[in-house]
């Protein structure tokens, strides 16, 4: 699969944010995260958000869903409208049935691992799933540093995908650039979640197709 690039509008400027993502018209996705002050410490943008910026946007929304109880309100992203919601399994019940769930409302079903959460537990699950998101900061804020450790965590997601013989997308988020982003599209990642260093950019939409370069000869 080509790479994919989704910036994240937790780094863009909300008093102006239908403008902010009018920024980016080469992105694939628009990334929102959504934090609810208790999964994660930071408080951000919620469903009434997510539903104005449908009506708003024809980039499709990618929801990042840092929250307790995303059996609960995971569901009503999709319902919404959302191209792809991921929850963390950390904070899952029962992630299989929120999968499904997530998919019968038509959206992507993507799962989230923190940093130090394995992988290999869920290896049996990859085919629930559409997307795969390996956090490669803590998360709960933007702007972070690279943790440069999970790369080895990527190689092996990228391989356990790979031996499930599904078509699951590989992403990661946190503290992607241009000097991190071939590390991931090397080690096999696909789609790439970059905030500051989309929405820092003198132009954002140059930094997207940027960043998508340099993924692309990476992954060559």
């Amino acid at each position: 699969m080509a790479p994919q690039i989704s910036p994240s509008i937790l780094s863009s400027d909300f008093a102006a944010l239908g403008a902010e993502c009018d920024s980016v018209p080469s992105a694939d996705w628009l990334h929102v995260d959504v934090m609810d002050n208790h999964f994660v410490p930071n408080l951000t943008l919620g469903l009434p958000v997510v539903e104005s910026l449908l009506r708003h946007v024809s980039t499709p929304i990618d929801c990042h869903l840092m929250i307790e109880d995303p059996d609960r309100w995971a569901p009503a992203y999709a319902e919404a409208g959302a191209g792809s919601v991921t929850f963390h399994v950390e904070a899952a019940h029962a992630p299989i049935r929120l999968a499904r769930e997530i998919r019968n409302q038509g959206a992507r079903a993507g799962m989230a691992l923190k940093p130090a959460t394995p992988v290999e537990p869920y290896a049996d699950m990859l085919p629930e799933l559409d997307m795969l998101l390996v956090m490669t900061v803590e998360p709960g804020f933007g702007g972070q540093k690279f943790l440069d450790i999970v790369v080895p965590k990527i190689r092996r997601a990228r391989e356990l995908i790979a031996g499930s013989g599904g078509e699951v997308w590989l992403q990661v988020d946190g503290g992607v650039d241009v000097r991190t982003i071939g590390i991931c599209a090397e080690a096999g990642a696909d789609v790439f979640v970059a905030g500051s260093a989309v929405f820092g950019a003198a132009d954002p939409d140059r930094m997207v197709r940027e960043l998508r370069g340099i993924a692309e000869e990476a992954s060559a």
